[in-house]
């Protein structure tokens, strides 16, 4: 297994801790990790020669904000029995989460240049056994739900405070396990797990709507008994306000609204880039914009 990066991890808890005291900063912590969360999944994905990228830069903001302030994760005691849970369920964006995890200290950044190398740690899916931070191996879609449903249910029956966080992507809702999962939640009013679903309309191929449709996918949470809540999913201060605790004794589902290959004008809503690799010319241009 990769090994914590102390001093980064420091750091960096450091800064969530100051800026905690100031909304505005915290809004600030959480751009700039996005934008280097961008930045180092455009030079692994480049230096790999594979990945995808355009869902990893649409999930880009809603993993810095989780670990840029909301999740009660310390990077220095990855296992600590306490903390909150976070799973990945579209683990094809493996990328994306890496290189948050690494910015956050929970390995070293230069273990990124190592991304879907032979033997590597950091493989296309994520692997809890190699990676700090990653709480269970996700790949096949409709996996990763139904098992945050059992951490969450697990948090529940042990008295634990501590929360569940579960990303999925939007065409991943056509798997019916996560339909299972999702009315599992709700019969156990587990209002600790929010469900995060990264809706950016596109998925292998074509768009989600084409492909099996979703909407109206609001009302399909609500029918199921989940608390439901719209926003811009690159809007960090929309993606604090979503990420509160349950008001209403139910699951939460945030449907974040967010564009395929956010933050690169060429990628964006562009279902190409669902598995592309950018050339030279076009790493160039693209970290122009990021950078920007």
């Amino acid at each position: 297994m990769l090994t914590v990066d102390r001093s980064r991890a420091e750091e960096f808890l450091a800064t969530r801790r100051d800026a905690g005291k100031d909304r505005g900063a915290t809004v600030k912590v959480v751009e700039d990790l996005s934008r280097q969360v961008r930045l180092s999944d455009l030079e692994m994905i480049s230096r790999a020669k594979l990945g995808h990228i355009g869902g990893d830069f649409s999930v880009a903001d809603i993993l810095a904000t989780l670990f840029g302030a909301v999740l009660h994760v310390d990077p220095r005691n990855p296992l600590d029995p306490e903390r909150d849970r976070f799973i990945l369920s579209k683990g094809h964006t493996a990328g994306a989460l890496y290189a948050t995890l690494a910015h956050c200290g929970f390995f070293p950044l230069s273990k990124l240049e190592t991304f879907a190398q032979p033997l590597s740690a950091l493989n296309g899916h994520p692997n809890r056994t190699k990676v700090p931070g990653v709480e269970t191996n996700t790949g096949p879609l409709g996996h990763g739900f139904p098992v945050a449903v059992g951490c969450a249910l697990a948090a529940e029956l042990q008295g634990s405070a501590r929360r569940t966080f579960v990303v999925l992507g939007d065409g991943e809702l056509q798997e019916g396990s996560n339909w299972e999962a999702a009315m599992t939640a709700a019969h156990y009013e587990l209002d600790a797990l929010t469900a995060v679903v990264d809706r950016n309309r596109l998925q292998q191929g074509a768009r989600t709507e084409d492909t099996k449709k979703l909407e109206p996918l609001p009302d399909k949470w609500t029918s199921f008994g989940w608390q439901v809540r719209q926003v811009d999913g690159h809007d960090h201060g929309q993606l604090l306000e979503a990420f509160a605790p349950s008001t209403t004794g139910k699951p939460v589902c945030v449907i974040a609204n967010t564009v395929k290959g956010k933050g690169v004008s060429f990628m964006e809503d562009r279902v190409e880039w669902h598995h592309k690799v950018p050339t030279s010319e076009q790493v160039v241009a693209a970290r122009a914009e990021l950078s920007a």
